[in-house]
């Protein structure tokens, strides 16, 4: 097994767009901090939330929908309940059925990620499972928000 560096830690002039989030009472641990599995939750929460907003998402209709196939996170410092969160998102590759998200969390008001990390989704049809094109509207918006 080889082990793998730890990234430079990203700043907010690394992401084009950020999604506003709130810790949880919930969201601390036994050791007082935001339990790690939290942070694959804002990823999910921002990148999704930033398609929603943008009017190119509705999860409950689209008959194309992006769906996560990896993830990965490096941690730098904690967070904690109370504490408000900015999550930078930027789109690192764009193909034709993949997105992969360079991903940041930052205590608001701060200029260096507490933790980043990747998020990729693959587009497929609803109904059959099967991959398939990013949409027009989803494409236009990821464009976009590419560094």
């Amino acid at each position: 097994m080889t082990s793998r560096a730890k990234p430079k830690r990203s700043t907010t002039n690394d992401y084009a767009r950020f999604y506003s989030i709130t810790t949880r009472w919930h969201d601390n641990d036994v050791y007082g901090h935001v339990n790690n599995v939290t942070y694959y939750a804002f990823f999910d929460t921002a990148v999704n939330g930033l398609l929603i907003d943008a009017g190119v998402l509705d999860p409950a209709s689209d008959t194309v929908v992006g769906l996560v196939v990896e993830t990965r996170c490096s941690y730098f410092a904690s967070l904690t309940y109370p504490d408000r969160v900015e999550v930078g998102v930027a789109v690192e590759h764009l193909g034709r059925s993949s997105a992969r998200y360079r991903v940041g969390v930052f205590r608001a008001g701060e200029n260096e990620a507490r933790a980043q990390g990747e998020f990729t989704h693959v587009y497929v049809d609803r109904a059959s499972g099967k991959a398939a094109d990013i949409p027009a509207p989803v494409r236009a918006v990821l464009t976009e928000m590419r560094i």
